[in-house]
């Protein structure tokens, strides 16, 4: 199969494109008053959303060139997702900014090489400095609430309601969140451990009519290797 080449600027141009085609529409959903973008689906109806990260697992562009920019910039948005949660709109921002300046430096005639060492140090710099400004949360449930809310896109009452999950479970605790059935947000404590798996076969059945297995102080077993079958 040929092989399109290209080097240079012609290459650094296509990339540069794709970056700012996608951090274009990302960007617009920076800050409380950002704006929501809609995601046309190729099956259902469109969806509505003010979150980075989503609207960047949803860019594919055409040109190939500018396509590998723009999956560059998806990398750096779901791994500050994966790592941090949140803050992945502003990572879109500062990254097309790097792009931007440092293609400007090396068309320059700046070395990259020299380049990439800059960037590292100011990082390194950067994170120290975030560091002496950054303020724990602790154990304070308002704290806990100006965080959640500000990741819930500036709703107290997400805020408030994870803020209670937290007093309640602790720092020990698990939190997740699901889709409910009706139109209420709630908070649902389970006591001890919850595993999302029902009984292999049906002669574990306690309860015929309901089809459910129910033990009172069952013995439990935890094993780090796969069972797969009886006499192990």
């Amino acid at each position: 199969m040929a092989k399109d080449i290209k080097f240079d600027i012609e290459s650094r141009d296509g990339l540069k494109r794709g970056v700012d085609a996608l951090a274009n529409a990302v960007k617009v959903t920076l800050g409380p008053k950002g704006r929501n973008v809609i995601i046309s689906k190729s099956f259902g109806g469109p969806t509505v959303t003010k979150d980075g990260v989503s609207v960047a697992k949803e860019v594919e562009l055409v040109d190939p060139l500018e396509n590998m920019g723009a999956q560059m910039v998806k990398e750096v948005a779901s791994k500050t997702n994966d790592l941090a949660g949140d803050g992945t709109t502003t990572a879109t921002v500062l990254a097309q900014a790097i792009v931007k300046e440092g293609l400007k430096n090396v068309a320059a005639g700046a070395n990259p090489m020299d380049l990439k060492r800059g960037i590292d140090k100011a990082v390194e710099c950067i994170v120290a400095e975030l560091g002496k400004q950054s303020v724990a949360v602790g154990d304070s449930s308002e704290k806990i609430k100006q965080v959640a809310s500000i990741s819930a896109n500036n709703d107290e009452t997400i805020g408030d309601l994870i803020a209670k999950a937290f007093s309640k479970v602790g720092k020990e605790g698990v939190i997740t969140v699901e889709e409910a059935k009706g139109m209420d947000t709630y908070v649902d404590v389970v006591e001890g451990m919850q595993f999302d798996r029902g009984y292999l076969s049906p002669y574990f059945v306690t309860d015929a009519d309901k089809m459910v297995a129910e033990l009172s102080n069952p013995y439990v077993l935890l094993y780090d290797k796969k069972i797969s079958n009886l006499q192990e």
